[in-house]
């Protein structure tokens, strides 16, 4: 029998999925589909494309439509928006946006990996020129074309990860840069004692920092002049949203479908939806948080490849889990790397654990070795049993490698003391004969 498999998607998720299929079923009739025109292409590499570190979106594009076409058999759509799944009939059916003509496709199975959009309010004047969010490569080309030399000042909305990224492209071009935060610190995912450093890293590269107020809207005549606050109102002449971002499924309402209240698809290990025959994957679905035992929400690229996978080897008759995630992420801004996994300790506090925490400077190479750069960790592990519950690491070189040993430990369920037992690599240019992760499980042991 020959399988119609859809896929609403053809990002990260999405396409790896499509991949698995033809891997696996030969004969599979696989379609895909995307209300956009450019298929599987790298979102955190874009802020890079903007500051020119990356020459062209077309270097973060890794396979194009006709590729998928020709050389995989895939039938990949472009332009095609999906407005409505029947999980009763079996069918998928939108609107081919650049002929206005509606079109309805059978399958026997379905994955939806739509990703999510960015958030924007619905601020007055938002309809000015000069305003931007940052998602797709179309935004990017946007984003470009607006950048010529009359911008100087330039204001973001939002200190998460994109709009850190995109502070230190902006200054990278020369441009003076403001980040307007709702709350009181950059990087919520930090806790705020970390986010100090990277406050402090900001203000050293010239970026003006508004913290605790609330955009209420723009003003300018045709092209953006002011940001309006609850508090001020700021001169500028290209603004970006940064605030956010929330799962593309609006159209999936009264299909029944579970979801979390924030509107992500809910899905089992095996990335099945509650609608049998119907999966989903990335940044449009729930995402199992290992140390919370619970579905979270954590929308990253990584994650969305993984249970993209793993959907589509279920879906051409494979029995495989997604074993869960555990909030790991790293970002470049400036001269820190900003590294973090598992739980904060506002986390740990929320969820009612019996945590610890402890704070270190440590060097990422042997003290003695020139050019070492020095680092700030902080632990979260359980009081009792240590066993770890999070790490939050900032500094210049090593962070990184730092970060992913801690996650990994977090995945195996390891203690502190277990951390002293792990045989790292030494060397004097490389590290300390006592690994900075193990410095603190020393000290605590």
């Amino acid at each position: 029998m020959i399988m119609k498999y859809v896929i609403i998607g053809g990002d990260a998720a999405g396409m790896s999925a499509a991949m698995e299929i033809v891997r696996r079923d030969k004969q599979a009739e696989v379609t895909t589909l995307d209300k956009g025109h450019i298929y599987s292409y790298g979102q955190c590499g874009l802020p890079y494309v903007i500051d020119g570190r990356i020459p062209s979106t077309d270097n973060v594009i890794a396979r194009s439509v006709e590729t998928f076409r020709t050389k995989y058999g895939i039938d990949a759509r472009t332009g095609h928006n999906v407005t409505n799944i029947n999980s009763e009939a079996k069918t998928v059916s939108g609107v081919v946006l650049e002929k206005d003509e509606t079109f309805h496709i059978p399958y026997d199975r379905l994955l939806i990996a739509t990703g999510a959009n960015p958030i924007f309010p619905d601020f007055e004047g938002s309809d000015l020129a000069g305003i931007h969010t940052l998602k797709t490569i179309p935004d990017t080309k946007a984003i470009l074309n607006d950048l010529n030399d009359s911008v100087k000042q330039v204001t973001i909305i939002g200190g998460g990860y994109i709009g850190l990224e995109m502070a230190e492209s902006l200054a990278e071009l020369g441009k003076k840069v403001r980040i307007i935060q709702l709350g009181n610190q950059l990087a919520n995912i930090f806790d705020q004692d970390m986010a100090e450093l990277i406050h402090e890293e900001a203000r050293q590269n010239g970026v003006e920092l508004i913290f605790n107020e609330e955009v209420k809207g723009f003003n300018g005549e045709g092209h953006v002049q002011t940001v309006v606050t609850d508090r001020g109102e700021y001169e500028t002449d290209f603004v970006l949203a940064a605030i956010g971002v929330q799962p593309n499924t609006n159209f999936l309402d009264g299909t029944g479908m579970h979801m979390t209240p924030k509107g992500a698809i809910l899905v089992n290990p095996y990335m099945e939806t509650s609608l049998e025959n119907v999966y989903a994957a990335g940044d449009c679905a729930s995402h199992f948080h290992r140390i919370k035992q619970k579905d979270d929400y954590i929308p990253l690229g990584t994650t969305a490849n993984k249970q993209g996978r793993i959907a589509g080897m279920n879906m051409a008759g494979g029995a495989n889990t997604f074993k869960g995630i555990v909030g790991t992420s790293v970002v470049k801004f400036f001269h820190l790397t900003l590294g973090r996994t598992g739980l904060s300790e506002k986390e740990a506090e929320t969820l009612g654990f019996d945590y610890e925490t402890h704070k270190q400077k440590a060097k990422d190479i042997a003290g003695y070795y020139p050019g070492n750069q020095e680092m700030q960790l902080k632990f979260i592990y359980e009081k009792t049993t240590q066993k770890l519950y999070g790490a939050q690491i900032i500094g210049g070189n090593g962070v990184d490698k730092r970060i992913d040993v801690f996650a990994t430990a977090l995945y195996h369920e390891m203690t502190l003391n277990d951390l002293l037992d792990l045989d790292l690599a030494y060397a004097p240019p490389y590290n300390g004969v006592w690994d900075p992760i193990q410095q603190i499980a020393k000290r605590k042991s």
